[in-house]
């Protein structure tokens, strides 16, 4: 079978290509269709453990919308920033040290026929392709070296919808922009364009999608209303920092936000969670009145953990744990709370930790990247309830972490909570740390812990697809993969 593949275009970050990705894919699949989604190339600290190796989330999610295996040909190259001129390169699946001490430009050639090739097979394997493109199509600087958006789109023939976020302003200027910076052979490749977080009356939208349409001879497809809980988390980052919750609010949870934040998708769970209020915390007034802090992954450890410093987060956290707060380390956060960190790679960096648990990590150059099922011992205090709670996640560390030798003879212990050094709880019982991402998508650690679910991702992928085929004007999703 020859696929046919339709694209996501977006007129910025942020724009809603990978949730609209993620609902075509589910369109097709409830079709009957053999689907698989695509992106080149993604940006993003936010990874999940596939076979092969690790992919960026928004693929892994869309992979199981459109009821596939999720896998590493669905994003063959995932950057994972570490500073703002550094990245570490995720290629097929598995860590690229040539591909991430080369220079940017550079890159293109090396990893092209690669990305091709991922392409070639899935489009030779099912009767859809949805991809996703990568912040816009119309980056001048970056079009002779583009590997992710119309390069692919030519190379696949794709039939590409460009969605601008209206919420921002500036909608129609965005699209007839983007599509006149393009070269005309790419300009034919746009099909529609789509207006995303509109607020309001959407007859108040005209005269102006005809007018763009006469312009540049592009429908406007669909013009779609905010939605705030689509479900989803945000791909690159914190885009919504509004803080919300089902019902009145029982329990605020604080997560810290640090510049290198990773793997933050596993915490949206929580805001589908009854009386639990999810707040992003970037100062100390950000965990006032906060029951739990949790320290989040990082990618870049130490960096965010002098971050942490500067902010004043330190104290914070140490202020909450000594009044007996609920404190969570996950993965990087885990290796914050310890006594210190240790590089002698150069793969992170050297730092004193912040010395909530007695424990120590020393950074590896191998990198552990698993799936993990598990059980919890025995807890006490305001972790208890997983006291014997069966758990599945998993793994993406370089670090390795132990109690330090002499803490543990002079009777400063942790209670070792996970087998194979994936989890502590301090001597007091309110700070817990492990290796294992995503708890709270486990349905057993969210009853335990609040006695409620949040909504399985069933529920989500059904609930996109119903919205798109309701905002879409009649006949249009069946015209993209149309012979």
């Amino acid at each position: 079978m020859t696929a046919r593949c339709v694209m996501v275009l977006g007129t910025t970050s942020g724009a809603g290509k990978s949730w609209l990705t993620t609902a075509l894919c589910r369109h097709y699949a409830s079709r009957g269709l053999k689907v698989a989604p695509f992106k080149a190339q993604n940006m993003s600290n936010n990874a999940r453990v596939v076979a092969g190796g690790e992919i960026g989330s928004a693929q892994y999610f869309q992979s199981l919308a459109a009821q596939a295996e999720p896998e590493v040909r669905m994003n063959p190259l995932l950057l994972k920033p570490e500073a703002d001129t550094r990245s570490q390169v995720v290629l097929m699946g598995q860590v690229n040290e040539a591909l991430s001490n080369m220079p940017w430009r550079g890159r293109s050639l090396h990893v092209w026929p690669q990305i091709a090739a991922a392409l070639d097979e899935l489009m030779a394997e099912n009767d859809v392709v949805v991809i996703e493109g990568a912040g816009s199509p119309a980056e001048i600087n970056l079009h002779a070296s583009d590997i992710v958006n119309m390069r692919v789109a030519l190379h696949a023939n794709a039939r590409c919808l460009l969605v601008s976020d209206i919420d921002r302003g500036g909608a129609f200027a965005h699209l007839y922009g983007t599509w006149a910076l393009l070269p005309a052979e790419e300009r034919l490749l746009i099909h529609g364009f789509v207006l995303n977080k509109f607020r309001g009356d959407a007859s108040l939208l005209a005269p102006a999608p005809q007018m763009l349409q006469d312009l540049t001879g592009v429908p406007t497809v669909a013009t779609l209303p905010m939605w705030w809980q689509h479900g989803l988390p945000e791909e690159d980052g914190v885009f919504d920092d509004r803080t919300r919750a089902y019902g009145a609010v029982s329990k605020t949870v604080a997560v810290i936000a640090y510049p290198r934040i990773s793997n933050l998708d596993e915490f949206q769970p929580l805001k589908n969670v009854p009386g639990v209020r999810l707040a992003w915390a970037r100062a100390p007034a950000d965990c006032a009145g906060a029951d739990w802090i949790v320290l989040p992954g990082s990618k870049a450890t130490a960096a965010d953990l002098a971050w942490l410093r500067t902010q004043g987060l330190d104290r914070a956290v140490a202020a909450h744990a000594a009044q007996g707060g609920a404190v969570l380390g996950v993965c990087g956060g885990l290796q914050m709370l310890g006594e210190a960190l240790i590089d002698t790679h150069g793969i992170d960096g050297n730092a004193p930790g912040l010395g909530l648990l007695p424990l120590v990590t020393q950074f590896d150059l191998q990198k552990t990247v698993r799936h993990t099922h598990t059980t919890f011992g025995e807890l006490h205090g305001v972790w208890s309830a997983l006291s014997g709670v069966a758990a599945a996640g998993y793994e993406i560390h370089h670090g390795q972490t132990a109690q330090h030798p002499a803490m543990a003879a002079g009777g400063n212990n942790a209670r070792e909570v996970l087998a194979d050094g994936l989890g502590w709880q301090n001597a007091a019982g309110n700070v817990l740390g492990v290796y294992l991402h995503g708890l709270f998508e486990d349905p057993r650690v969210l009853q335990a812990l609040f006695g409620a679910s949040a909504p399985t991702l069933e529920t989500v992928f059904n609930g996109l697809a119903d919205f798109i085929e309701t905002h879409f004007e009649p006949g249009v999703l069946d015209q993209l993969i149309a012979p």
